[in-house]
């Protein structure tokens, strides 16, 4: 079952590319596999993923001792401070970055471990109550704070649209993180190179690369209902 998902999601990017004149080799497709048994994730990576994320630091560090090593986790879920040093080595990409107290932490403990960072600021774009992440409204703020880390480096932007029946109707949100991502790169800010936009999920990643996404982060599309 999940290969032939696979195929479905990998066909349904691949039209999603050509319709907006994209390169497919500039979309990255994250497997979600939060929750998901190790037997799942090898059917996924025996079809050719290499890229799977994951919502809880626990389950992210003990897959990734004892699945192979050349998968590459991201770290898609909220990230709470205390749980910062455990994820440190483990994953390619934090796309959750959702405050600086949080920054602030990555960056200290990084340096501690004497490695470097990738991160995503995560941007609540619908402004939902129940969301993490920055408003558009506090960018202009935040963001010359990011030039005093050391250790860590932000990479790009990550939004989780809302809970939508009908994809079309996040395009707005997808459209306005995108005019974020060339804003933010206009401006130049030091230790911010926005090159990824992280967003749209199972029921709208075909949108999301029209409009733009680098990585597409699909669960349910490719592993089934929970």
């Amino acid at each position: 079952m999940v290969k032939e998902n696979l195929e479905n999601v990998e066909r349904n990017i691949k039209l999603a590319c050509e319709k907006s004149g994209r390169d497919i080799n500039d979309v990255t497709l994250i497997a979600v596999s939060k929750t998901k048994p190790n037997e799942l994730i090898m059917e996924a990576y025996e079809a050719g993923i290499r890229d799977f994320g994951e919502n809880k630091v626990q389950e992210l560090v003990r897959k990734c001792e004892e699945l192979p090593k050349d998968i590459r986790w991201h770290m898609i879920g909220h990230l709470q401070t205390n749980k910062v040093r455990q994820l440190l080595g483990n994953t390619v990409l934090i796309h959750s970055i959702d405050s600086i107290r949080l920054a602030d932490t990555i960056d200290t403990e990084a340096i501690k471990k004497g490695i470097h960072v990738d991160g995503l600021l995560e941007i609540n774009v619908a402004k939902e109550a129940s969301k993490y992440g920055f408003v558009e409204e506090e960018l202009e703020e935040i963001l010359p704070l990011f030039g005093r880390y050391k250790n860590l480096h932000i990479k790009g932007l990550m939004t989780i649209a809302p809970d939508v029946d009908g994809a079309e109707k996040n395009r707005k949100i997808f459209k306005k993180l995108k005019k974020l991502y060339v804003d933010i790169n206009e401006k130049n800010y030091d230790n911010i190179e926005v090159k990824f936009l992280s967003m749209g999920m199972t029921g709208d990643y075909t949108v999301a690369v029209e409009e733009g996404a680098g990585f597409v982060r699909v669960g349910t599309g490719i592993f089934g209902k929970r």
